[in-house]
C-alpha cells in the first residue's frame, strides 16, 4: 500500500503563489509515476502535472509557465509550486501515485483546497 497526504492549500488572492506538498509513505519504492490532479466544483477531475516514468515533469497547458513540479526522494515528497494563480485555479488538488504491487494500483490523497479570490 501507498499512503499520500497533501498539504499547503489555502485562500490566496489572484496573482499570488502557493506551494502544495504531497508526502508519500508505505511501499514508495513501488511507485512508478506521481501526479497532481485537481477538481473544481461541478467539473471533472483533471491532470495538472506529472512525473513521467523517465522522471520528466510534464504540465497541462493551462498551468505551463506558472506551476513547477519538484520532488525530494530522500523525504518521499512531491511539491507543486503555483505562481500567478488565477480564480480558475480554484479547486481541490489531489496527489496521485501509480504503483506496481503485483498489478498496477492507483493511490490518492485526501486532497487540499486551493481557493483563489479575484
Amino acid at each position: 500500500q501507498v499512503q499520500l497526504v497533501e498539504s499547503g492549500g489555502a485562500l490566496v488572492q489572484s496573482g499570488g503563489s502557493l506551494r502544495l506538498s504531497c508526502a508519500a509513505s508505505g511501499k514508495v519504492s513501488s511507485i512508478i509515476t506521481m501526479d497532481w490532479y485537481r477538481q473544481a466544483p461541478g467539473k471533472q477531475r483533471e491532470k495538472v502535472a506529472r512525473f513521467s516514468r523517465t522522471d520528466t515533469a510534464e504540465y497541462a497547458d493551462f498551468v505551463k509557465g506558472r506551476f513547477t513540479l519538484s520532488r525530494d526522494d530522500v523525504k518521499n515528497m512531491m511539491y507543486l509550486e503555483m505562481n500567478s494563480l488565477k480564480p480558475e485555479d480554484t479547486a481541490v488538488y489531489y496527489c496521485h501515485a501509480a504503483a506496481a504491487l503485483g498489478s498496477l494500483y492507483d493511490f490518492w490523497g485526501q486532497g487540499t483546497q486551493v481557493t483563489v479570490s479575484s
